[in-house]
């Protein structure tokens, strides 16, 4: 059975059913939609649980959540330790207010990642003293052992997909046993994770290859899981003809020196594409890395001119970007679900993406939605790319159907329905728990 096939209609909530609107508390210890997906699900879910009628408060650390009109936002501070320009920094001492300050601050130097642990015990005390403020209180992927017992509504969880899948490929691209030993204490609060899902009464998730994931490596009982997709701002990613079109440009979203995102082997896909398209060019949104597999790959085959960074852009001047490409590019090893993907079919821009993890439930069939290929393998995705950038129909037929399947099946209005429907589910077992006692 397919993970797509896996996957239940999800709930919706009805306009007219009567209920009343919900106080929600979304919690997010990372919430900066320039920071990575989990930003950008808190800014569109809170905005569409507004629309629905329900009051969303977002509780949140540094980097601090962008949002909407409507939600509001509770700033929860840490103590910030991996801001730019001084990340890893050591705080001064009359930044410490608490043990809990004490122990983000060991735990970085000792070579660990702190912040799901501490915001989720300042988030714990944080609640504690406003008991009754909220319905329902929603973490976003925290899963820190501040959250576990009696927070004062019903907790749900959202975990977008393992973060030790994350673990176990930075190991795999470890070069040798010290660089094995940072990765495994980096990755130490995984531990705390997997033991806090395991009692999480109701988990949500966003694809069906997720579940999958969460089952085998958290040990989360799979009644326990549903699957709600997220989606792309269908009317912000959109198609506009005004865009030019830019020869063979090629647009992806990376973290540089990130393994699972795949972004070296599609450095390598351009090397060998431009030995026949020699206009092929790649622009990445994300950050340069100085040094690292990605600069080295860069260097090593003369592509110094033809890859571009891009960070820091306007959501409207990223949108243009991506209409202006030829073809958008997902070369992940791996995805939980894969927003640039929804957003770059949401414009019409046709599609070449890998089939690691939750990608082709999100992309869809090969040779009707995008061009499909094996992870982690440079000359498919060279020979891919070249394909869609060397035929216009194709293009055009990909895009067209790229866009319909995003409307049909991944808007964030979908998304809000279904979880404010499991919001409501959770707060009837509550109810009837009580009752039993």
């Amino acid at each position: 059975m397919t993970a797509e096939a896996m996957v239940k209609s999800p709930f919706e909530e009805s306009a007219t059913d009567g209920d009343r609107p919900l106080r929600i508390a979304l919690l997010t210890y990372k919430g900066n939609p320039f920071c990575g997906g989990q930003g950008v699900y808190v800014r569109h879910l809170s905005r569409e649980l507004v629309r629905l009628g329900h009051s969303v408060e977002v509780i949140g650390a540094q980097p601090y959540p962008v949002l909407d009109t409507g939600a509001t936002l509770t700033e929860l501070p840490s103590l910030d330790l991996y801001r730019s320009p001084d990340p890893f920094r050591t705080p001064k001492r009359d930044e410490y207010r608490d043990w809990i300050d004490a122990v983000e601050v060991a735990t970085m130097w000792t070579g660990g990642f702190p912040e799901p642990l501490t915001f989720s015990l300042r988030a714990r005390r944080h609640l504690a003293a406003r008991a009754g403020d909220f319905d329902v209180i929603h973490d976003n992927q925290t899963l820190g052992y501040g959250l576990l017992g009696q927070l004062g509504a019903p907790l749900v969880s959202t975990i977008h997909h393992p973060i030790t899948v994350d673990r176990q490929l930075d190991l795999d691209a470890a070069k040798d046993f010290k660089k094995r030993l940072s990765v495994r204490r980096w990755y130490g609060f995984t531990r705390m994770q997997e033991r806090v899902a395991r009692r999480l009464p109701s988990v949500l998730t966003v694809s069906g290859t997720s579940k999958q994931e969460i089952v085998q490596h958290l040990g989360v009982r799979e009644e326990r899981i549903h699957v709600v997709h997220i989606g792309a701002d269908t009317d912000l990613w959109s198609p506009d003809p005004s865009v030019a079109e830019v020869p063979g440009r090629i647009v992806t979203t990376s973290s540089a020196d990130v393994p699972l995102k795949g972004l070296v082997h599609l450095v390598e896909a351009l090397a060998k594409l431009r030995t026949e398209r020699p206009d092929a060019h790649l622009v990445v949104v994300g950050k340069r890395a100085e040094r690292g597999p990605v600069a080295r790959a860069i260097e090593t085959y003369g592509l110094q001119d033809a890859v571009r960074f891009v960070k820091g852009i306007t959501d409207a001047e990223l949108v243009d970007l991506v209409r202006s490409a030829q073809v958008s590019c997902v070369p992940s090893l791996y995805e939980g679900f894969s927003l640039p993907a929804a957003e770059a079919m949401a414009t019409g821009t046709p599609l070449v993406a890998t089939t690691g993890g939750a990608i082709p439930e999100v992309a869809g069939p090969d040779g009707e939605t995008c061009l499909a290929v094996p992870p982690g393998d440079p000359g498919a995705l060279a020979a891919a790319l070249g394909r869609v950038l060397g035929d216009p129909e194709l293009r055009a037929r990909l895009g067209a159907a790229g866009r319909e399947r995003v409307l049909d099946r991944f808007t964030w209005a979908r998304a809000a329905e279904g979880t404010a429907a499991h919001y409501r589910a959770a707060i009837e077992r509550a109810a009837r728990a009580r009752s039993d006692r």
